[in-house]
């Protein structure tokens, strides 16, 4: 906990919260933000286009696949 910071859900600590949303939406400029985030995600990205879900799915088969090569290469050592 950092000195000299209010406790934890007190109401000091949520207006404190409210004046920096509030500090740093303000100085953050147009286009900045939310919607230069969304840029990333339009049509008009260049790129290959994937879901979440299929990176995920990928993650999860890349992930499974380095575990069976660890386990066959275990078995592989104690057989011989």
């Amino acid at each position: 906990m950092v000195a000299g910071a209010p406790p934890r859900g007190s109401a000091a600590a949520a207006a404190s919260l409210r004046r920096r949303r509030n500090a740093g939406g303000a100085g953050a400029g147009a286009g900045a933000g939310a919607s230069s985030m969304l840029q990333f995600y339009t049509d008009d990205a260049p790129g290959l286009k994937i879901s979440p879900n299929t990176v995920l799915a990928m993650s999860i088969g890349f992930i499974a696949a380095v575990a069976i090569l660890h386990g066959i290469g275990k078995l592989y050592l104690t057989s011989h």
